[in-house]
């Protein structure tokens, strides 16, 4: 009796572990191609990659990517049996694929063991808002080919001509010209040296008494309005901030490597 039941329990076990090998092998794998496991490692990649790219992984899109981690797997398995993988442009596209990847994981690798820290954000922040603080100017202008038609126009708006509906009659300047001459706020530096001095010399309100040379022709200005340049809080840019230090870092990178590397060709300038 004690022999039976040790060889019952044996037989129990035995069946169990085999009921039990495919339910491991399914959780290791998606599905079984002509024999040939296709593992689930290849689902999770294609996963991945949808994040990476900002994609939202939804069960529809599981589904939709499990499906096709099996249709390439049985695509692959016609490809082989064809021959496809021992053509030399195969050979050549899969060289550049493997470098492809390698390179992507390179600069992957980089980021994340050189992340840009709060300390290099903040005073990448100081420094864009130390160049960003001053005045900022809101005028209007009026752009023509020619000066004495600049001078007929001041005439015309001294005498009480709208100065707005001129603008969109007669400005050359497709991008305020239909606003009225409207250019908002910005600072002198933002235009040309000639326009941003006779901006700036202006009184709230002034026009330019004679009309203003620039290479793009001749202007009449008036000046609406100043104010304080306005800048945002550090926490509403610091993620751009991050992601620009981030690829100046990355950029340097890839300089420093090919700086480095011993060969006889000479890159583009």
């Amino acid at each position: 009796m004690i022999r039976k039941s040790f060889a019952a329990r044996a037989t129990a076990v035995a069946v169990t572990s085999a009921l039990l090998l495919p339910l491991a092998s399914l959780a290791q794998n998606i599905a079984i191609v002509n024999g040939k496991a296709v593992p689930k490692a290849r689902l999770d990649t294609l996963l991945d990659q949808a994040k990476r790219a900002g994609q939202e992984v939804t069960p529809e899109i599981q589904a939709r990517a499990k499906d096709e981690v099996v249709r390439r797997e049985i695509f692959a398995q016609e490809a082989e049996r064809r021959g496809v993988s021992q053509n030399a442009e195969y050979k050549a596209q899969m060289e550049l694929a493997r470098q492809s990847i390698l390179i992507r994981e390179l600069f992957e690798d980089y980021k994340k063991k050189n992340p840009v820290t709060d300390a290099e954000a903040k005073a990448e922040y100081e420094k864009f808002k130390a160049q960003n603080t001053g005045t900022e100017y809101r005028a209007r202008h009026i752009l023509v080919e020619q000066e004495e038609e600049a001078k007929a126009l001041i005439a015309q708006i001294k005498g009480g001509g709208s100065f707005e509906e001129l603008a969109k009659a007669k400005s050359k300047d497709p991008g305020s010209g239909q606003n009225g001459g409207d250019l908002d706020f910005a600072k002198p530096e933002s235009y040309v040296p000639e326009f941003g001095k006779a901006m700036s010399g202006l009184k709230k309100g002034e026009m330019t008494e004679t009309p203003v040379k620039t290479q793009f022709g001749w202007h009449i200005i008036r000046l609406e309005d100043t104010r304080q340049a306005q800048f945002p809080e550090f926490d509403a840019v610091k993620a751009q901030i991050q992601q620009h230090l981030a690829q100046q870092k990355l950029v340097k990178f890839q300089q420093d490597l090919s700086k480095g590397a011993k060969t006889d060709y000479k890159f583009a300038q």
